[in-house]
């Protein structure tokens, strides 16, 4: 993601790239969108040589907001982090221990690593079961979600993050399908002088994480090349009883300077997890002892995951106002889960069994020409194109017992239940227009129109269970648009509003709420309209931002049933988000830093609903109900004072008010308030730079539930967080000089 500002109108422009091909063909695409400034380059390629203009223009690329500029001028909710923020004093290991400065994003530690992180935009991907729903994730360029709006953040390498872009509102429309926002990573880019780094951390429950960084790079001419290599191992037993994970992660990015006009860049990135899954606890059992796996052992649940992804990005400046960017990549993902299914459950012929296993195999390309000019007197900048994405599937299921002589031993692989191939794609034209229609009005305008498709052939047919192949085919037009205004040079106020849609996952089109075998075809797409206002302030050395939206939704996509680790979906009625986001980040003299953050979001079914309940039973959801996994309000603080050599400390503060676990609001998670500390000394001694910290997380031991499970049929919704837990790490670079 691309978001740049210039001159004090805050005329702006968002390229996005999602990339996918066929994993037997690449299909080319061509991009062309409209913007009103320079289009901005990401951090993770090496930067093009400077152009020159007639009139001056300054552009203002999101990479340090410390200086509150991009931010300041970019017309859409945008907090933006730095690298530093994630390895100050930090384990490294989840990118819950540094987003909570971000309003209107709700990220949790679910203490179960073969899930995934709890990740949420102003309420989208609440009721995600495991990954991330409803919100798009790119890591340089190559998006981590599925052409079915499925993603995950295990393939983030923390230790390499140059930034991290969160956009949310309407402008997350121009995505595609995935509507509550987007979350951007781009890694580091090598430079001079070249540097090497190790990293030990160490921490409560038997964490360690340990791992070497190299970065470096020739120079800015011709055939030069620039590196950044990093390889990571992490490994603890866990919180709770059998939660116990390893997980090896490695991070490549080579870029070669062609000639004075052009670039390449090679990007390569492995993930290798294996974890227990210790599942959700009903309220007494929380309460009893958080740390128990009431059945995990028994059918010893687990996860094993392993990814790898290559990509390659071509850049040209073709003249003074036109540019061309190609990237291609393709990737592998191998996932074999063990669940808690009881063997008399899957005595039924048409269950599915209780291991999945799955295999995917994902490709892309995206081609984008970009052309600044005028029309008329007003200057304009033209971007637009095609995304085309892909995925193919061969999803399995196995029996999770064995009969040996005689003997039922479960947590082991058993026969064949399940055997099919799918197909999902998406073909994405898109246009973006930016108007500087005074020196300080601007209009942004563009349009997207999203296709989906899905196709499934069944290969496992029996007597008693026939052939449930099918297809789905979804398709949305997608308009967005806003008007910013630059009241002074330090205070901008933009009004926007878009429309988005979320299509149903292929494990959301999995499994039928009747229980019969099949997919769910009759699972429909939901679409949102937004509509949002806000205000952005430089003060001091710092920025205060204000967001007020309402996004009206008809036909969410909620959790019909939860029932032996499988859930199943279906359309409820129109739902409402209103919310309230406000930042505010501040500079003290120059080794302090106040950073506050409140999101006040009230998230409702406007109409009477099934979701979870039976309707021919009378027992659907009242309209007013709240919708479940999302908190009403969460705040944060944090003040840290960091100079370059030196002691160094830092105290973070985290509230989250109650959260509803189901569709009936019949229980809540409760409302918490935990801290954390951190301190630590950096030595310089000639080219030798060491670090050497220590961390309290939950200092006052606080007992809360880190996230929950919606709709959990068996009442297992909560997942505890650690109690007071400690660590600490040490870091020794070397710089070549």
């Amino acid at each position: 993601m691309d978001l740049t500002g210039t001159g004090p109108a805050g005329q702006f422009t968002m390229t996005t790239q999602v990339i996918n091909a066929s994993p037997r063909f690449w299909f080319s695409s061509t991009l062309v969108c409209f913007s009103l400034s320079l289009p901005g380059r990401s951090a993770a390629e090496p930067t093009p040589p400077e152009k020159t203009h007639d009139a001056p223009t300054q552009t203002l690329i999101v990479s340090a907001p410390r200086s509150g500029l991009a931010e300041l001028n970019t017309p859409a909710a945008l907090s933006v982090l730095t690298g530093e923020d994630f390895r100050q004093a930090k384990p490294q290991v989840n990118l819950s221990e540094s987003m909570g400065s971000v309003p209107g994003l709700q990220i949790q530690n679910r203490q179960n690593y073969a899930q995934d992180l709890q990740l949420s935009v102003r309420g989208f991907g609440a009721r995600s079961m495991y990954g991330v729903r409803g919100v798009r994730i790119y890591v340089d360029g190559i998006p981590a979600t599925m052409p079915d709006g499925q993603g995950q953040t295990s393939n983030i390498d923390l230790s390499s993050v140059d930034k991290v872009e969160v956009l949310r509102g309407p402008f997350s429309a121009l995505y595609g399908n995935a509507y509550g926002g987007v979350v951007n990573v781009d890694t580091v880019t090598g430079s001079q002088p070249d540097k090497i780094e190790a990293v030990l951390y160490t921490g409560s429950y038997g964490s360690w994480r340990y791992g070497v960084k190299a970065t470096g790079a020739d120079g800015s001419q011709a055939g030069d090349v620039n590196y950044a290599v990093s390889t990571t191992r992490f490994t603890t037993h866990g919180y709770r009883d059998h939660s116990d994970a390893r997980k090896n992660l490695g991070n490549a990015k080579l870029g070669v300077r062609i000639n004075d006009v052009s670039t390449l860049t090679l990007l390569i990135n492995a993930v290798d997890i294996t974890a227990n899954d210790p599942g959700g606890l009903t309220e007494d059992q929380w309460h009893d002892n958080p740390r128990q796996a009431t059945r995990a052992e028994q059918f010893n649940t687990r996860k094993t995951l392993t990814q790898t992804q290559a990509g390659l990005r071509y850049q040209r400046q073709m003249s003074d106002n036109d540019d061309l960017s190609v990237m291609m990549y393709a990737g592998e993902r191998d996932t074999t889960q063990y669940q808690a299914m009881p063997v008399a459950t899957q005595a039924n012929p048409l269950q599915a069994g209780g291991v999945i296993d799955l295999t995917r195999h994902y490709q892309g390309i995206d081609t984008r020409w970009t052309h600044r000019g005028a029309l008329g007197d007003v200057p304009l900048t033209l971007t637009g194109g095609l995304d085309y994405e892909t995925m193919t599937e061969q999803r399995k299921g196995y029996e999770n017992y064995t009969l040996n002589n005689g003997v039922t031993e479960l947590g082991t692989q058993g026969n064949l239940r399940r055997n099919e191939h799918n197909l999902m794609w998406s073909l994405d034209p898109y246009l973006q227009s930016a108007w500087s229609l005074t020196s300080r009005l601007t209009l942004n305008a563009g349009v997207r129109f999203s296709h989906v498709q899905f196709d499934s052939d069944d290969r496992y047919i029996t007597a008693d269970n026939g052939d449930d192949s099918g297809n789905a085919r979804y398709h949305r037009w997608l308009p967005v648009g806003s008007l910013s205004y630059a009241v002074t040079d330090d205070w901008n106020a933009y009004l926007s509003a878009g429309r988005g849609f979320e299509t149903p996952t292929i494990n959301e089109l999995s499994y039928r709420p009747d229980n019969q075998p099949g997919l769910n075809y009759a699972l429909k797409p939901s679409t949102s309209n937004t509509i949002e206002v806000g205000s952005k302030a430089r003060i001091g050395s710092g920025l205060a931002t204000v967001a007020l939206f309402q996004t009206d939704t008809e036909n969410e996509i909620v959790v019909a049933d939860i029932s032996n680790g499988r859930t199943s979906y279906t359309n409820a009625g129109k739902t409402r988000r209103r919310g309230l986001e406000l930042s505010l980040g501040q500079q003290f003299a120059e080794d302090i830093q106040l950073r506050l953050a409140w999101t006040l979001l009230n998230a409702t079914y406007r109409t009477r609903a099934c979701g979870s309940s039976d309707c021919s039973d009378g027992d659907a959801i009242a309209a007013g109900n709240r919708l479940p996994g999302i908190a009403r309000n969460m705040g944060y603080a944090s003040l840290a004072w960091s100079p370059p050599e030196g002691w160094y400390a830092g105290l973070e503060v985290r509230y989250m008010s109650d959260i509803d676990v189901d569709d009936e609001n019949s229980q809540q998670a409760p409302a918490y308030t935990v801290a954390a500390l951190d301190t630590g000394y950096r030595y310089v001694l000639g080219n030798w730079l060491m670090n050497l910290y220590g961390r309290v997380d939950n200092l006052f031991d606080r007992r809360y539930a880190g996230s929950v499970i919606v709709n959990e049929i068996n009442g297992r919704y909560f997942e505890p967080a650690a109690g007071r837990n400690c660590g600490g790490g040490v870091s020794l670079a070397y710089t070549f000089q």
